[in-house]
């Protein structure tokens, strides 16, 4: 009798007290990524997710001893099916945690990760409204604004008089606009720039010639450019019209060279002058490390969009390691809030209070280095909020 006891507790002890000093079996946590992978912002998407999937393979697929699991859905750049995917990653998958696309994809979802309070992590969309519409959403993308104030700015303190803007006619070529003309109106430089002229043409449009040609005959000395995803499309054309030997200088957002289409560019874009939050050829040890693993695992340079991605994935995981594991629209959220850390576009923080990005913003000139087209940064605008949220304090 005596022995069957003992060999009852040691079969107690082999299921309860043995079991517990291994590491209990923790459910894997879902990040569902809804992205542009088809449609006219393919290549936005791709590289967003491209970027993600690096950080992922370089960082490990675990964190606080959950399994790290992505789920990768395609919008087709059409927000009503934005929508129907965000849906059923909630309610069939549980996700935890939503990576959003592009602007109308991220403002269709809103309502929903609101009601599920899901926490979002905004990883394309620049315009600013994007992350009122949830207090479950934070950006590691970008603001319009950003890099529109900063290079009005810059042309402002930098010799320009008579300015033409040239936009896309949506809300982000307007958002675009707005700030860069705000900028310049406030004259705070003492400078005697001047925006002669607003200028827009239609989003969905590969033949810039006429408004090329409308700009030309204002004769500004700077013409600021936001031509949405149609960069390379646009600087070919300005250059084929031989804008560029017109004296009109040629400026914009880092949209305008993106790095994902400057080595298809001819010489011809050499000199073009933009302001972004990063450049392939940024100078730090850390983006040299992320460029050459991005070129080697995908075959192509990264740009915005990519390293957008990638600090999205960073920003999650890091969140994940302060809640410890704990996946709750309010906590995380609350631990993402004020985060700051190294990423390879320089040093980045989430805003406490508008849960956006402030971030660097840098003046790039496109030369030619080991044969290649580059944005080379030469100067540093340091921690750049929204300026459209800053104009409402």
């Amino acid at each position: 009798m005596l022995r069957v006891l003992m060999c009852a507790a040691a079969l107690a002890f082999t299921a309860t007290g043995g079991a517990s000093a291994q590491e209990p079996i923790k459910e894997p946590i879902k990040i569902g990524l809804i992205q542009s992978l088809t449609g006219p912002f393919n290549m936005v998407g791709k590289a967003a997710v491209d970027g993600a999937r690096l950080y992922v393979q370089q960082h490990g697929d675990t964190v606080a001893g959950h399994r790290i699991e992505l789920i990768i859905k395609d919008d087709g750049t059409a927000p009503d099916r934005a929508k129907r995917i965000a849906q059923e990653l909630i309610v069939n998958d549980k996700v935890a945690i939503i990576g959003a696309g592009i602007t109308p994809s991220a403002l269709t979802i809103a309502p929903l990760v609101t009601e599920g309070k899901i926490a979002t992590v905004v990883m394309v969309s620049g315009a600013s409204i994007t992350v009122d519409r949830s207090p479950y959403m934070v950006r590691t993308s970008f603001t319009l604004g950003q890099s529109s104030e900063v290079m009005a700015g810059w042309l402002a303190q930098n010799g320009a008089r008579k300015i033409v803007t040239l936009v896309n006619d949506w809300a982000p070529g307007i958002e675009s606009e707005t700030v860069f003309k705000d900028r310049i109106a406030r004259n705070d430089s003492k400078s005697e720039a001047k925006v002669a002229d607003s200028l827009r043409m239609p989003l969905a449009n590969p033949d810039f010639a006429p408004f090329l040609q409308r700009a030309r005959d204002l004769a500004p000395d700077s013409l600021f450019v936001f031509p949405a995803n149609q960069a390379g499309i646009f600087a070919k054309q300005f250059l084929e019209r031989g804008m560029d030997k017109s004296g009109i200088r040629l400026v914009g957002t880092g949209d305008l060279t993106d790095d994902d289409e400057l080595p298809s560019m001819t010489d011809a874009a050499l000199g073009i002058i933009t302001a972004h939050h990063y450049s392939a050829l940024h100078d730090s040890a850390l983006n040299k490390s992320f460029v050459a693993a991005f070129e080697k695992a995908y075959g192509r340079r990264p740009n915005y969009h990519a390293v957008a991605g990638y600090d999205g994935m960073h920003l999650i995981y890091e969140a994940l390691k302060k809640t410890g594991g704990k996946t709750d629209g309010d906590t995380l959220i609350a631990a993402m809030k004020g985060m700051s850390w190294e990423s390879p576009r320089g040093p980045i923080s989430i805003d406490p209070q508008t849960r956006d990005i402030v971030q660097n913003e840098y003046i790039r000139k496109v030369e030619k280095r080991d044969g290649q087209l580059y944005n080379v940064e030469f100067a540093t605008v340091e921690a750049v909020k929204d300026p459209m949220k800053a104009a409402r304090k």
